[in-house]
């Protein structure tokens, strides 16, 4: 319980969308958060969006407006889709939840945005 798969990474033209995903073995319904961070090349890891068990999202000012998380409990997936990217956006794309007092994330999933 607690392994996390992202998919949906790739290479997109600037202006271009993704959806990603995140598959949750054991159920995302049991954890309190879930969230997507991203690191690109050369910079820290930085948070892009939450969505918490009640169902409430927040997001980055980078990305408001452009990105939306969202959940399937049914299919135990976490999505991020995420609209108008440009090459800011540009990095490794990782979920990650908090169950109990652990923390689990992904291994990631690369999205290139070109120009």
């Amino acid at each position: 319980q607690g392994q996390l798969a992202e998919s949906g990474g790739g290479l997109v033209q600037a202006g271009g969308s993704l959806r990603l995903s995140c598959a949750a073995s054991g159920g995302i319904g049991s954890f309190k958060v879930m969230a997507w961070y991203r690191q690109a090349p050369g910079k820290e890891r930085e948070y892009v969006a939450r969505i918490t068990a009640g169902g409430d999202p927040d997001y980055a000012g980078s990305v408001m407006g452009r990105f939306t998380i969202s959940r399937d409990i049914r299919k135990n997936t976490l999505y991020l889709r995420m609209n108008d990217l440009k090459s800011e956006d540009t990095a490794v794309y990782y979920c990650t939840g908090a169950l109990g007092t652990a923390t689990f994330w992904g291994q990631g999933t690369q999205v290139t945005v070109s120009s």
